[in-house]
């Protein structure tokens, strides 16, 4: 399929995903609409995940920073968990903030928020980080096959794909989601070449097991454009060293 194709194919389900939670009202302020959208149960979803014997195995867990999956990094602090949550938009040469409850003090909800972490956490390079053990990612829809459709910029995808080519993320990194059930499709999704999937998806009142789903192979350079390179700090230097 055409990337054109697939692009406004991805939108015509956001777009659908994002009414469908609106006329329900399971959609929290700000409300869906552009954004992995805030939802009734994010709570229960995160409860769900952390009851999984991948979350409990899991010592190094990295995280969106999306005020849906606050609930799934406020689990983690509070578990004793490393984690590591992506500095909005990416737009930082080092570009996670390293969230240690060792060393960072209650109230998790406010050192786990964007901004509660910027003001307290440290950010840190690719280089400086750890291996990660589960990976969190918001969703706009998502399939029971795994295939995942975020909120259109792309973050997300970078954020494994640095991870991946860097040997942090792998073949035994589990890749979760919380989302409503709402977003959960009944149907085939569109996947680009750079997509990856989810093996867990937790929901308030369950969880589904993914089979197989699509990894990240690391950087996809024909996607690479000089656009988001310049956008974002750590490619443009990735590109600079590989020149």
């Amino acid at each position: 399929m055409d990337d054109n194709v697939i692009a406004q194919a991805k939108q015509a389900i956001r777009e659908r995903v994002w009414d469908a939670m609106e006329r329900a009202g399971v959609a929290l302020p700000p409300g869906p609409y552009g954004r992995i959208p805030r939802f009734v149960g994010a709570e229960l979803a995160a409860e769900r995940l952390a009851e999984l014997p991948q979350w409990k195995a899991a010592r190094v867990i990295m995280a969106n920073p999306d005020w849906a999956q606050l609930p799934v990094r406020i689990r983690a602090l509070e578990d004793g968990k490393l984690l590591y949550m992506a500095v909005p938009r990416l737009a930082s040469l080092k570009p996670f903030y390293k969230l240690d409850p060792a060393v960072l003090h209650p109230p998790f909800d406010e050192v786990a928020s964007p901004d509660g972490a910027a003001k307290l956490a440290p950010k840190v390079g690719v280089e400086e980080m750890q291996p990660v053990d589960l990976v969190v990612a918001g969703s706009v829809a998502v399939n029971s096959s795994g295939v995942r459709i975020g909120k259109g910029a792309g973050y997300s995808d970078i954020e494994v794909a640095l991870l991946t080519q860097a040997g942090l993320v792998g073949p035994n990194t589990v890749i979760a989601t919380t989302v409503h059930p709402l977003q959960i499709l009944q149907e085939d999704l569109p996947e680009a070449e750079y997509d990856f999937g989810v093996d867990l998806i937790c929901k308030s009142v369950g969880v589904v097991t993914c089979v197989a789903p699509r990894r990240s192979s690391g950087i996809v350079r024909e996607y690479l454009t000089a656009e988001k390179a310049n956008e974002i700090p750590a490619l443009r230097q990735l590109r600079l060293g590989n020149a």
